[in-house]
């Protein structure tokens, strides 16, 4: 039976203040909780019912283990129909990235994005797409609030998540940089070549105007129809796609 002050710390995790106070976020679902088992991040410890005890691999001795009950699951749970299983994960420590690791390869990079939703599906698509890091302004939405952890299904445990200070990453770097602007080059036309950093903006706003002028090669999804804007995890997908096209 879990204590109250076990429930009101495990509930106080839904806040990033906590999070990262605590260097703690919360997991949920059988199939997303064996992805970090089997990855580089440490688990901290897993609160499971009777039905999920089953489904739980062979853990190390240090994570700590509590069954609980449905009733107790859905205190502490972010969900409104909780999964039976839920871990606490270290968030592990942000890491200045140093642009030369990321030669020869593609790069997605988000400038402000916001929506958690939006988050964790650009995380899931990266992993889709073989993409190994996504590199983030310092004002894009967290990448381990419990909305994203869950939009990613499993896919940020195999992603490496830095945050830096855009401008001073991108002088850093030597590789192109194609910014998501609507005047650009179409995505059709474009030669990417075999690298390369690729800025989504803002939902609303798009890419800042600092960021907008350090990129070199300005990129669009050319329009057919009548629609204002495409959602940015949508955009993700379409470049990922397009980046990832075998050329002839």
């Amino acid at each position: 039976m879990l204590s109250k002050s076990q429930i009101s710390f495990v509930k106080s995790l839904h806040q990033k203040k906590y999070r990262r106070e605590n260097g703690l976020f919360l997991v949920e679902g059988i199939k997303s909780i064996k992805e970090f088992i089997q990855s580089s991040y440490q688990i901290h410890t897993i609160f499971y019912t009777t039905e999920q005890r089953d489904g739980l691999p062979q853990l190390p001795a240090n994570i700590s283990l509590f069954e609980v009950n449905n009733a107790e699951l859905a205190k502490i749970s972010t969900l409104q129909a909780p999964q039976g299983i839920l871990a606490l994960v270290y968030i592990p420590e942000n890491k200045s990235i140093n642009p030369e690791v990321l030669a020869n390869q593609f790069t997605l990079v988000l400038d402000g994005v916001q929506d958690p939703g939006n988050m964790g599906t650009i995380i899931r698509t990266a992993d889709w797409f073989g993409f190994k890091h996504i590199v983030c302004s310092e004002d894009t939405v967290e990448a381990y609030n419990p909305k994203t952890v869950q939009a990613t299904m499993g896919s940020l445990a195999r992603i490496n998540i830095s945050y830096v200070k855009l401008t001073d990453f991108i002088a850093k770097s030597k590789l192109p940089v194609f910014g998501a602007l609507l005047e650009g080059k179409s995505i059709y036309k474009t030669n990417w070549g075999n690298e390369g950093l690729v800025i989504l903006g803002n939902e609303g706003k798009g890419i800042t105007e600092e960021v907008i002028l350090k990129v070199n090669q300005p990129v669009t999804i050319p329009n057919f129809g009548e629609a204002e804007s495409l959602n940015v995890a949508v955009s993700a997908a379409i470049f990922c796609s397009e980046i990832k096209r075998p050329k002839n």
